[in-house]
């Protein structure tokens, strides 16, 4: 029987990881975002169909101004593009409870192919009775790849924002009745 996760967004977060000059990574989360998992029985997460969506206005770095840039048009363009969607495809078994899930990323206009890879961390009953699963996912993606192509280039030729983005994202999902 079909059974429905509901992501728990109090016990979730998403985050990115990107270079810049080349020399540290800055660090960013979303702090606002949805999904659901639809399995075919619930213990059965390679049968998982993921849907999931992340509010790009919802950003944040730790620096106001440079959140109000990556919310303009040269990157995000929240107030055209206000989501970022992820639809999963297939999840493929790759060890004892780590999987790749396969999906479409959609950044803007641009709609790619991505994999994720996942670690299934199990289940257990909350203390309120609620029967959750928890997973930590990571990946990588071109940002120029989804039209995110801004750049710029210091004096000495360094560049300022890395094209290779970490995805980073530690969720909890609970059985829906």
């Amino acid at each position: 029987m079909a059974t429905t996760w509901k992501l728990d967004p109090t016990h979730s977060e998403v985050a990115f990881k990107v270079k810049h000059l080349v020399i540290t990574t800055v660090t960013g989360y979303f702090r606002s975002f949805d999904g659901t998992v639809v399995t075919e029985n619930e213990s059965d997460f390679t049968t998982g169909k993921v849907n999931f969506t992340i509010d790009t206005g919802s950003i944040d770095t730790n620096q106001s101004q440079r959140d109000e840039h990556l919310k303009s048009a040269d990157f995000f363009d929240a107030g055209k593009y206000p989501t970022i969607t992820f639809v999963s495809t297939s999840v493929e078994e790759k060890g004892a409870q780590e999987f790749v899930l396969h999906g479409d990323l959609t950044i803007g206009e641009t709609t790619k192919p991505i994999k994720l890879d996942v670690e299934f961390g199990g289940t257990v009953t909350d203390p309120y009775g609620n029967f959750k699963a928890g997973f930590e996912v990571t990946g990588k993606i071109s940002r120029k790849e989804f039209g995110l192509t801004w750049s710029a280039v210091t004096e000495a030729g360094a560049v300022v924002v890395s094209d290779d983005v970490k995805i980073q994202a530690s969720v909890q999902f609970v059985k829906q009745s």
